[in-house]
């Protein structure tokens, strides 16, 4: 007799009618937001339901696969309202918000606690870090979105120390990373608090470059209130932008702000202003740095320029209250403090100072484009990328499977050399100049300064110079196998392939 198979297990029934979209949503959102940070992030939005009278188990809503112990969350709401009760009343009295508001907001500051406690325990020793987002009631239980992200990549940058907070009592962002971590799950709680939970991500689906804005805003707060000042008025983030972008006489911004009080013992001051310049008075701000040089700048206290000088002495970097905004080229400025740049900024969208290349990366696509896999040969390509990518000026470097016909073809528009085996030395002679460097896989260069052709093809970027949208045309319309990389002014670093290109288009 054939066995008879039991019928497969129903799936659960979703807690509200939006859960399955809403989740599929949001993910789909995180993924956005955190691959334009890092693409080793690998974003995972998690759903909890934890039931508010406590007398049912909480459970995993989605996905299946969300690898939380369900169980070690039964008791999370208990433990919410025992750290509500020892917790200082946040909420100045206002008549304008209804008191049963304020203590739900006061509960769910007290069940989060909870749920992040029970996180941390489980990501002790694991490779992965999670963040709680607010629980938000829908039907009988407190529904918490959380976000899993991949404890190397947060950590492997720069940041300001944890555990600073706003008058409100939230937490301050120590790190872009975190910062959009913590805007994320506000726009899970702006979904979710709708009268339909869920449908406003539905109706009106947000584009990550605005949460990643918002998450720029929202860093520029901590070094804000370092300073002394109300992160409400002084908007950093926004005056950055603007002084960058504006241009004086033709000439784009180029030189440092430092931010610290008046009379910081590492700023020594040249010469002060009579009536000091607001920063929001952007053009008065644009002209002044004309007159800064590699080591004199504008000297600014948050909300105004009150003086030129430099940078003195041995400065201590727990103190966190001297930061640099170094404007590095048109509309693309830097955040740093104590010689780590903690935040780099591209017309007006943020981004976290990456290493310049990943060598993970780049051995990956020699094999995908080439399926070049000997180890001495992806080495000497990587020491000669790295080095070009250390050029000021930016540069271009082009691997080709016909690099030879190429230069040939395009003799007329470049400069031909012996064929020579590449090395850092060699490197950093040719890419000084303006053009591509034309080499094949094994490393031999054929031509230098080549003004690249190609068909448009309607996938460049306007934001990005005239280098990055010949490469990508470049690349595009090649008949071979070829792989450029572009080291822009701004000291971004892109590696571009046909299958690099496409997945860019496909997100």
């Amino acid at each position: 007799m054939t066995p008879t198979l039991a019928p497969p297990a129903p799936a659960p029934t979703p807690l509200w009618p939006h859960q399955t979209r809403y989740r599929e949503l949001a993910q789909r959102l995180a993924q956005d937001l955190f691959d334009a940070l890092d693409d080793d992030l690998k974003p995972l939005v998690v759903l909890l339901a934890l039931p508010i009278d406590g007398a049912q188990p909480a459970r995993c809503l989605e996905p299946a696969d969300c690898e939380l112990p369900p169980e070690r969350f039964d008791a999370a709401v208990a433990r919410g309202r025992a750290i509500q009760r020892a917790t200082p009343w946040p909420y100045p009295e206002r008549d304008d918000v209804p008191p049963a508001v304020l203590r739900r907001k006061h509960e769910a500051i007290g069940v989060r606690a909870a749920v992040q406690e029970i996180l941390d325990e489980l990501d002790e020793h694991a490779p992965h870090q999670h963040l709680a987002g607010w629980p938000v009631t829908i039907v009988d239980a407190f529904v918490v979105t959380v976000v899993r992200v991949q404890r190397k990549p947060l950590r492997a940058y720069p940041s300001l120390r944890p555990h600073r907070f706003y008058t409100d009592g939230r937490a301050l962002a120590p790190s872009l990373l975190v910062a959009a971590l913590y805007r994320f799950n506000d726009e899970s709680v702006k979904a979710l608090t709708d009268p339909e939970p869920g449908a406003g991500l539905i109706n009106r689906p947000r584009e990550f470059e605005e949460i990643l804005r918002a998450a720029g805003k929202t860093f520029l707060d901590t070094p804000a209130q370092a300073l002394g000042l109300d992160p409400a008025t002084v908007k950093l983030f926004a005056t950055c932008n603007t002084i960058s972008s504006l241009r004086y006489e033709g000439a784009e911004g180029v030189g440092k702000l430092l931010l610290a009080r008046r009379g910081h013992p590492n700023i020594e001051e040249i010469f002060a202003l009579t009536c000091p310049t607001e920063l929001t008075d952007y053009r008065a701000v644009r002209k002044l740095l004309e007159m800064t040089t590699p080591d004199v700048h504008l000297l600014a206290d948050g909300e105004n320029v009150y003086a030129l000088g430099r940078h003195t002495g041995h400065y201590d970097p727990v103190r966190e209250d001297l930061f640099v905004i170094s404007f590095v080229t048109h509309y693309a400025w830097e955040l740093q403090h104590a010689g780590h740049v903690l935040l780099r900024s591209h017309y007006g969208l943020p981004g976290v100072p990456r290493t310049r290349l990943s060598r993970t990366r780049f051995r990956r696509d020699l094999k995908r484009t080439f399926g070049l896999t000997d180890a001495p040969k992806v080495d000497k390509l990587w020491d000669v990328v790295l080095e070009a990518s250390r050029q000021k000026h930016g540069t271009m470097l082009v691997i080709s499977t016909e690099a030879l016909a190429e230069a040939d073809r395009l003799k007329l528009q470049c400069t031909l050399i012996e064929p020579v085996p590449l090395t850092p030395l060699i490197t950093r002679l040719i890419t000084s100049i303006d053009g591509a460097v034309l080499l094949d896989p094994e490393g031999y260069c054929y031509s230098i300064g080549v003004i690249l052709d190609g068909r448009a093809s309607g996938n460049g970027n306007a934001a990005r110079g005239a280098r990055y949208n010949s490469a990508v045309r470049y690349v595009e319309s090649s008949a071979h196998p070829c792989l450029a990389v572009v080291v822009s002014e701004d000291g971004l670093v892109d590696v571009l392939t046909k299958e690099n290109l496409a997945e860019e288009r496909g997100k």
